[in-house]
């Protein structure tokens, strides 16, 4: 049977796509669990002067991409849309959520955006940013002309970016003797990871060292690429997972969406190493979502996937938290970005602070919440084990 609200999400793409109001496109949550590929992000792009569909697909850690005209891109997008059961449109005026159940019903809402995401998108001049995008890099990184305007499909990128450097700021030291180290676990196309280093060079000088770890040849191969050809003394990048690799020293250690229990790898890994500062901004809780549902029958919420899964999250989060608390963190956690853009817009923070009394008031704080929500254990806990600290 046709399915109406698929259609008329089709429909509002073409019509944002062709109005050039299109901001992103986000399929998640296949149908099949065991299918590789993940999520599809589609957003608009210019390639030698004309205007196409970028699609890129997100399989098993592994991405590659594929341009499309307007024409191809909705025929390939209804052929991609049967494995899938949730499609997020953002458009500069208006959200569109599609989400299609198990037995096949589904549903389409609408949600209209204000006046701010346009303002955001064409006056960035206006408003206070950290980063410069004139600076050449981010032109090689394909954020921006050659004339350092941000493009228009990477606008909302280099928004985000900022924004993050903005959150990151405050939890810097005013000052710091010697290298300020800084490792950004996971750093994929670097980003973050030249945009940290960007900032850090404003406020500290030649006094920093950044360090990309990411897992894929071919991203490792292109941003050392982009540093050697600017020139950026104090910035690397190198081969290795969050999990294998083998962090000496850190002041600050960021990881930014690591997935499922890779978080807690990273988490494990500054607490080993003392790090000053720990931010990241966790993503997919897996871990603790497949405990709880043995505890499904005897907590009614549970029966409600929705509930269940956005339940889980908050206790994985909230007990990190209070697992870095009892190592020493004074710990925060805050939006990262506007949930219209990613539902993945969480940021906890852990700041090095001295040791005081109260870990065993921690401890119950943990029990306790382990023992309402039937968990055996947190991931968190098993690493920092491995490291001989718990």
């Amino acid at each position: 049977m046709k399915d109406e609200h698929l259609e008329a999400l089709l429909g509002h793409f073409k019509q944002l796509s062709a109005s050039g109001t299109l901001v992103k496109l986000t399929l998640s949550k296949p149908r099949v669990k065991s299918n590789s590929l993940r999520n599809v992000f589609v957003k608009p792009v210019y390639i030698k002067g004309v205007r196409q569909l970028s699609f890129v697909y997100s399989e098993d850690n592994k991405h590659r991409t594929q341009n499309f005209s307007e024409e191809q891109a909705i025929d390939v997008l209804r052929q991609l849309l049967g494995g899938f059961r949730a499609a997020n449109l953002l458009g500069i005026q208006a959200d569109y959520e599609w989400l299609s159940s198990k037995n096949g019903t589904s549903r389409l809402t609408f949600r209209p955006v204000d006046s701010g995401r346009e303002a955001n998108l064409s006056h960035d001049r206006e408003k206070k940013r950290f980063l410069d995008p004139r600076k050449p890099y981010w032109f090689s990184l394909g954020i921006t002309s050659r004339d350092g305007v941000v493009l228009p499909s990477m606008q909302h990128k280099f928004k985000q970016v900022d924004k993050y450097i903005g959150l990151l700021d405050p939890l810097l030291p005013e000052e710091h003797k010697g290298i300020l180290r800084v490792v950004d676990m996971g750093s994929g196309k670097g980003y973050l990871t030249f945009a940290f280093f960007e900032h850090l060079k404003a406020r500290y000088g030649n006094n920093i060292s950044v360090t990309g770890v990411e897992q894929r040849s071919e991203l490792v191969e292109l941003t050392n690429q982009i540093v050697l050809d600017h020139h950026l003394d104090g910035l690397s990048f190198v081969k290795g997972s969050i999990e294998s690799f083998k962090l000496q020293h850190a002041d600050v250690l960021i990881a930014l969406h690591a997935c499922d229990t890779a978080t807690d790898d990273a988490i494990a890994a500054g607490i080993h190493i003392g790090a000053s500062v720990i931010v990241c901004a966790p993503c997919c809780h897996k871990q603790i979502r497949r405990e709880m549902l043995e505890s499904a029958e005897k907590l009614p919420l549970f029966r409600y996937g929705i509930l269940l899964e956005r339940q889980a999250e908050i206790l994985t989060d909230t007990l990190r938290a209070l697992i870095m608390e009892k190592y020493g963190y004074k710990t925060r956690i805050a939006e990262f970005i506007d949930a219209e853009h990613t539902p993945k817009n969480i940021m906890l923070a852990g700041i090095k602070k001295k040791m005081r009394n109260g870990g065993e008031r921690i401890d119950d704080q943990i029990a306790g919440l382990k023992a309402y929500y039937g968990i055996t254990t947190h991931y968190l806990e098993t690493a920092l084990a491995k490291l001989k600290l718990l």
